[in-house]
């Protein structure tokens, strides 16, 4: 897991003189879960659930989307156990982050991912949408986890206009 130091309130979470969404990705072996984040890092939105083809298709799409919103940093749920030992799909999950960091040339955090699935689904029933669109809430409660740490917040209870 990479550390990251905290920025100010009126700092972007990309650096401190670019503005630019922040993508999460709730990785899996079958679907990814994104999210994106206002410019300015403060707001969470999910994006998009989408199914796995195979590693090259999945990566082309990935570079379109990350040019088409103007992404300069990604964020890799890291998956822990309830205990926060590292689990098999964390060790999965670290090579796809560095991959994706090697490929792209972007800055790839990694946050743990404990219970977001758990709040994506208490989410996802209370707005009646389906259950498809589960992966991409955990992706935005993981992105607003990280974005909150990023300026030094503590994530008691979902603050209004995170999407999530």
């Amino acid at each position: 897991m990479s550390s990251s130091p905290r920025t100010s309130p009126t700092t972007a979470v990309g650096s401190a003189d670019t503005f630019a969404p922040v993508l999460a990705i709730d990785y899996g072996r079958k679907r990814w879960g994104l999210a994106i984040s206002d410019p300015l890092g403060v707001i969470s939105r999910p994006l998009a659930t989408w199914n796995r083809t195979n590693r090259r298709r999945d990566l082309a799409r990935l570079r379109e989307l990350l040019q088409q919103y103007g992404v300069r940093r990604i964020v890799v749920g890291l998956p822990l156990h309830m205990n926060g030992e590292p689990s098999e799909m964390s060790e999965e999950a670290s090579r796809f982050a560095s991959r994706l960091k090697k490929i792209f040339g972007l800055p790839v955090d990694m946050a743990e991912e404990r219970l977001t699935s758990w709040e994506a689904v208490r989410r996802v029933r209370s707005t009646g949408r389906r259950s498809a669109a589960i992966d991409a809430f955990a992706a935005a409660i993981i992105l607003r986890e990280y974005l909150a740490s990023r300026r030094g917040q503590a994530i008691n209870a979902p603050r209004s206009g995170t999407g999530c």
